[in-house]
C-alpha cells in the first residue's frame, strides 16, 4: 500500500493518499482546493490513476478539492449518505466496502460532529483508521454546528472507534499541535475528552466549550454541498 499524510498549512487539514502498489489506483480522504496542483504533481510522479476523493464530512474550515479532482483526473467523488452534496459521483454508508486494488476500506458511520460525519478503516496488519472530525489526536471534533449533537459523537465514539483493536493507527482529520497519528490504545488512555464517567457528562462536557464558528464557514458549507464548486473567493 502507497500510503502519504498530506498537510494543508491554513486549515490544519491532513488529506490522506492511499494507492495499490500493484494497480496503482488511488484515492483521496479530505482533499483541499488549495492543494489540487500538489495533488496532482504527485499522482504523477508516483505513477498513479485517481479513482475516487472521499470526504469524511461536509466541512466547515475549507473547500474539498473534489469537484475539480474530478473534473481534471474523471475519478469519482464520494460522499456519506446523509450529505447534502447530490453532485457526488455516489454516496457511501456504514459497512460498506470501498475497493482499492487489492485492498479495501471499510466505511464506519460516525455522526456527531455533523449529521454526516463518517471515518474508514484500511485492515492489515496494522488497520488504518481515517477519523475525520469525529476522533481527534487527544480531542474530538466540535458538535455545535451542522445538526452536530454531543450524545450521537459519544455513542460513535465508544461503541464504534474505541472498541477497534488498541494497536490501531488513528489519522485524523485535523491537528492543531503538530501531532501526526495516534492508536486506538493511546487514546483510550490519554485524550481528556474520554475521561468523561457518562454520556451525559460528555454532552455537558462539550456544550461547556462555546467555541468561536470557522472563518470559512458560510462560505465552505455551501461550497462543499456544492462538491466544492463556488465563486471566486475576494
Amino acid at each position: 500500500m502507497i500510503f502519504r499524510q498530506l498537510f494543508d498549512e491554513t486549515s490544519y487539514t491532513y488529506t490522506y493518499l492511499l494507492a495499490d502498489e500493484q494497480t496503482k489506483e488511488a484515492l483521496f480522504i479530505d482533499s483541499v482546493e488549495g492543494k489540487v496542483d500538489d495533488y496532482i504533481r504527485l499522482l504523477k510522479e508516483l505513477g498513479l490513476t485517481l479513482k475516487a476523493t472521499l470526504d469524511t464530512h461536509t466541512h466547515a474550515d475549507h473547500i474539498t478539492a473534489a469537484s475539480i479532482l474530478r473534473d481534471r483526473t474523471a475519478c469519482q467523488s464520494l460522499v456519506g449518505k446523509q450529505s447534502k452534496a447530490d453532485c457526488a459521483s455516489a454516496k457511501f454508508q456504514h459497512n460498506d466496502l470501498i475497493s482499492l486494488g487489492r485492498h479495501n476500506l471499510r466505511v464506519l458511520y460516525t455522526p456527531g460532529h455533523t449529521d454526516d460525519s463518517y471515518s474508514f478503516l484500511l485492515d492489515g496488519q496494522k488497520p488504518k483508521l481515517f477519523s475525520g472530525d469525529t476522533l481527534l489526536i487527544r480531542g474530538t471534533g466540535r458538535t455545535d454546528f451542522q445538526n452536530g449533537n454531543a450524545a450521537q459523537q459519544y455513542r460513535s465514539l465508544v461503541d464504534i472507534l474505541l472498541a477497534l483493536p488498541a494497536h490501531t493507527l488513528v489519522y485524523p482529520g485535523h491537528d492543531y499541535k503538530g501531532a501526526s497519528v495516534s492508536t486506538i490504545g493511546e487514546e483510550r488512555q490519554h485524550n481528556p475528552r474520554l475521561k468523561v464517567a457518562s454520556e451525559q457528562d460528555y454532552v455537558e462536557l462539550m456544550a461547556a466549550l462555546h467555541l468561536p464558528n470557522p472563518a470559512l464557514m458560510d462560505i465552505a458549507v455551501p461550497a462543499n454541498q456544492a462538491c466544492g464548486k463556488h465563486k471566486p473567493l475576494a
